[in-house]
């Protein structure tokens, strides 16, 4: 028999793997990137938003904040550094007024990384409180990520294409909310349990739409105004 805790265990390497996919997913978005010279038709937003969601679950996964989370961590410092290299690709290819943006935005989630840390570790003195902390703030900016397919999902109910929902990514996001529900299971985290529940309903609901209107997706077909979307990915 398998204690709780190697399960825990393995179901924790399986989410780093499915995650690691997950991360790697909007690589052919950056491949059209580079090939176009240009961001134009993609937005940024979805990036920025993880460099911060990583940032805090990393911070989460410390020893002196929540004990026994080596994963979370591991995943979360690949995640950090590829987002980063992301949002640096989108700043090479955007226009000025798109790179000012984006340094803002990098700029207020920095100031931000270092208020939470230093009330977490001057004002809470035991992981108790600080995993209570740093976790809720977790699940609120995972919850916050999630409205942001809401517009691409819109945009594929109105115009029955899903040619700017990447399914990989759909499909990514929906393994990977299973896998870290089930690890929060093993040992009950609910900081990990509650955005991973919701983020493979997200999944379920853009892996349905999908399949609604795969058929009805003309993929030749040029826009007269491209799709300035992009799904966001999270995990534990």
């Amino acid at each position: 028999m398998v204690d709780s805790e190697t399960a825990r265990t393995i179901v924790g390497i399986i989410g780093n793997v499915i995650s690691f996919g997950l991360f790697l997913s909007p690589i052919p978005t950056f491949i059209t990137i580079f090939k176009k010279k240009s961001a134009a038709g993609f937005k940024p937003d979805p990036y920025v938003a993880t460099v911060l969601n990583c940032a805090m679950w990393v911070f989460y996964g410390m020893p002196f904040v929540h004990p026994d989370s080596l994963l979370v961590i591991t995943i979360n410092g690949f995640g950090l550094g590829l987002e980063l290299f992301y949002v640096g690709i989108f700043f090479i290819y955007s226009p000025w007024n798109k790179r000012r943006n984006i340094l803002l935005a990098l700029l207020v989630e920095l100031i931000f990384m270092v208020v939470v840390i230093v009330i977490t570790l001057l004002t809470l003195h035991t992981t108790g409180k600080r995993s209570a902390l740093v976790g809720i703030l977790c699940i609120v900016f995972n919850i916050a990520m999630y409205t942001s397919p809401l517009t691409i999902m819109k945009k594929v109910i109105q115009t029955k294409s899903v040619k700017y929902m990447p399914f990989y990514l759909s499909l990514a996001n929906f393994l990977n909310g299973i896998v870290w529900a089930i690890y929060a299971l093993l040992k009950f985290d609910p900081y990990i349990l509650i955005p991973n529940g919701l983020g493979s309903l997200s999944g379920l609901v853009q892996l349905i739409l999908y399949a609604t209107y795969y058929k009805t997706t003309k993929w030749d077909e040029e826009d007269d105004k491209p799709a300035e979307v992009e799904l966001s990915d999270t995990r534990a």
